[in-house]
Parts: structure tokens; sequence; C-alpha cells
């Protein structure tokens, strides 16, 4: 969206410093690299960067003008803006964004399952909307802006992704982005070690109905703490896998029953039919029929290393290293092992579990030992992973630890047979991507 010398003024109430008088309508841009003539250059700042040290760069590459905190002068722009933080200038623009096209506004968080959720909540809408969404998991404060300025001004639904790393942020996001709908996947330990506690971690996810619009909803996971902390006096819809009959499950498809419809998915496992009822319960509450709920869910396929399936070197291989947590480990592991003969499974470590990180690992391996087939071969890589498998070892199943991706690698290539089907689970920072790479290249 573009924006003329008033709406900005009007949006985020900052001085003029020097100024066309004119009606011409500017982007905005935060990135010098991809900046383009015409447009004018929003510094942002943090804790290793400095925007405003580039602002001759961007006037150079054809800004004309720009954002400052210091009121600095470059004679060669034509429009100036000081604010007080670029950051809140930033957002304020985007709200005044959003504001302005008054799309409905669907705002997701939770501890696991936010972007797969938005994915089928997009799928889903798609069907009667013209739609926007959060790209990728571009789901902090300058992913917010990113998306809302850049939707189309014929967008009718908007998706907004919430992520997480302490109190505060998704308030932040809920005030700027202003969500008629507001979805909670699950209030679970990812995010422990900087929140403390799962209480905090509900509070924290909790944040999203700070502006949420109290004619729309909240629709939630059937969780006993975000009931406790949830404040929020408009309608509150919890659902739940207790609720579903599961009629099928297959490898890439499954069929279930909720609320007396039949509905299916080209995806396997609990998880993702439990992250499909709030998009199933937000298509009601948006007026749409069960065919069309029905035939965007269909649409769905997973993104990019969750649950990307590949063949590799006679191997295949599902790659879910896209992210992990106690409780995603345990989900897409258990469905893994569920649907495939003689499982092997690589589990790497999880992160940002802080002070209680070896328990919550040792957890995961001792809930994988009382539900996994005893055929299921564990290749674990790491020292936290590694505890997974002790509590995996001691109820008498096949595992091996390594120290890095390129020491399972060899293992694979050496020890386990072409044909297999091998899963694999970790923190991004494990960088599993490499098993990939390395068994590409085997000889």
């Amino acid at each position: 969206m573009k924006f003329n010398e008033k709406e900005i003024l009007s949006a985020c109430g900052a001085d003029v410093l020097k100024s066309l008088g004119c009606d011409d309508r500017f982007g905005i841009s935060t990135d010098t690299r991809t900046i383009k003539e015409g447009e004018i250059y929003l510094p942002l700042k943090g804790e290793t960067f400095d925007g405003e040290k580039f602002i001759s760069q961007a006037l150079e590459k054809g800004a004309i003008g720009y954002f400052t905190t210091t009121g600095e002068i470059f004679e060669d722009a034509k429009v100036i803006f000081k604010v007080e933080n670029t950051l809140v200038a930033y957002l304020s623009i985007a709200r005044y964004c959003r504001r302005k096209i008054n799309p409905i506004t669907v705002a997701i968080t939770g501890s696991s399952g936010k972007t797969t959720t938005k994915e089928m909540v997009y799928s889903v809408l798609s069907e009667k909307f013209k739609t926007h969404k959060t790209f990728s998991n571009h789901n902090n404060e300058v992913g917010l802006c990113q998306t809302i300025l850049g939707m189309p001004d014929d967008t009718q639904a908007l998706i907004l992704e919430m992520g997480m790393r302490g109190f505060g942020e998704i308030e932040l996001l809920s005030k700027y982005s202003e969500p008629d709908y507001a979805i909670i996947t699950n209030a679970g330990s990812a995010h422990i070690g900087r929140l403390g506690s799962l209480d905090n971690i509900a509070k924290a996810k909790s944040e999203i109905v700070t502006k949420l619009n109290t004619n729309g909803a909240l629709i939630a996971n059937d969780n006993d703490r975000l009931k406790k902390f949830v404040t929020f006096s408009g309608e509150k819809i919890w659902y739940s896998i207790d609720q579903v009959k599961v009629l099928e499950q297959r490898r890439g498809y499954s069929k279930f029953l909720y609320k007396g419809k039949e509905i299916e998915l080209n995806v396997e496992g609990n998880y993702n039919i439990e992250n499909s009822l709030s998009a199933i319960e937000l298509g009601y509450k948006l007026g749409m029929n069960t065919d069309e709920i029905k035939c965007g869910l269909l649409k769905y396929h997973p993104i990019e290393k969750r649950w990307e399936e590949q063949k590799i070197s006679g191997y295949t291989l599902i790659n879910d290293s896209y992210n992990a947590n106690p409780e995603s480990m345990k989900a897409s592991v258990s469905t893994f092992i569920d649907l495939y003969e003689k499982p092997v499974v690589v589990l790497g470590n999880m992160g940002e579990l802080g002070e209680k990180e070896e328990e919550l690992h040792r957890a995961v391996g001792i809930t994988l030992a009382k539900t996994a087939k005893k055929e299921t071969k564990f290749l674990t890589v790491g020292i936290l992973a590694e505890k997974i498998g002790e509590e995996l070892s001691r109820s008498g199943f096949f595992v091996k630890n390594f120290d890095n991706n390129k020491a399972v690698s060899d293992y694979i290539i050496d020890y386990i047979d072409v044909g297999c089907t091998i899963f694999l689970k970790a923190s991004r920072s494990m960088k599993f991507e490499e098993i990939l790479e390395y068994l590409k290249g085997r000889k």
C-alpha cells in the first residue's frame, strides 16, 4: 500500500522536517537492499544494527525520503519525517493500512502448530474470500507490518501468524492488528526457557485477546491453562481432538467426523486433524458452508520442512525438522511410527527449553517408549537428544547416538537398508537439512 504525506502523519504522528506538500503517494521500505526508486526509507533499529546509518545509501538508490529519530537532514531528500521510535511508526502505519482496507482479520498463535494452522485457515477462507496471509513464519513485529502493508487493496480476509519470545509481544501484535478473530492452537512447553513455566506460557499466548473484537470470537484449544488466563468477554469456542472420531488414517490422508460432518485431509496425524478444527470453526463463523470448508481443507498441503517427503539415494526421508518442542515431537514421531513398517527415526536436540531441558528431553523418550513399535530404530544427534535415547534404550529399543549430522548420515549409508523410510525431527538449529545433503552425495 502507498501513502501520501497526510496519511503518514495521521498514522504515526510524525514531525515533518521536509515536505513536498502534495498528494503524491509513496511506498515504504525498511531494507536498502531492495528499496525502489520513489519509496520512503524507514530505518529500523535493533540490539546489533541501526538502520539510520544507511539513510544515505537509501537515498543513493532512489529513495525520495526517510524517517529519522535524530533529526539529521540529508539535503538530497525531498521528504523527511521525525519520529521517536521507527518500529512504533512502522506498526502504526500498518494499523492505519489494516483499518483502511478493513479485511476480516484473523490472528493465530500457539506453542506449536501455528504455521500449519495458518495455512489450513488460508486454504479454507480462500474458498470464499480474497485472502492474504503471513509469509512463511514471518511472525514478529516486522513480519506483521510487512504482511499488512503487502496485502492488496481488495483483500477480504487477512491471516496473521503471531510468534512470541516473551511477555508483551503478542499483546503488541494484537494492539496494532486489531483482530476480529483469534486462534490459539495450544499452550505447551515451547519457549519455557524464556518464560519459566507452563502457566506463564498460557498467559503470554492469551495476550492475543488484548484488542480482539468482542463481536468476533476466540477459537482455542480446549486447554485448562488457557481457560484460566484468557480474559475475553466475547464468544469463546473450545476445540479438541477428543471431539473427533477418526475414521481412517494412512500415509498422506485422514478422514474423520467432527460434529457430525465428515472431513478429509491430505495429511496424516491426529495433531494435524486437531489443527484443522480451528479452521472448520472459523469457516462456520464466517458463513461458509460445509462443502466450502471441506474443499478448502483438501487443498492444504504441508509447507517446506513440515512432513516433507523426499526420495534420496534409495531411502524415503520425511523431513519434519522445521521446528521441535516436546509436544510436537511426541505427536509427529508417534504418527510416523504408526504409519510405517520398520521405521527409522532420527531425533535431534530441542531448543529454548531452559533449565528443564534435560528433563523435557527424557520425557519425550519415556512417552515414545510407551507407544513405539519394538522394531523402531532410533538415531539421536546431540547431547540433549541423547537423553531421549537413554530412556528408549532402557525400554529395550535400538538406539545409537551421534555427535553431528555427518556421523549419523554415514551410519545411515553404512547400516540402514535401502528402501527404509527415515523420519527427521529436531529444532531448526540442528540443521537437519544437512543430513539430506549428505545422503544425496553418497556414492
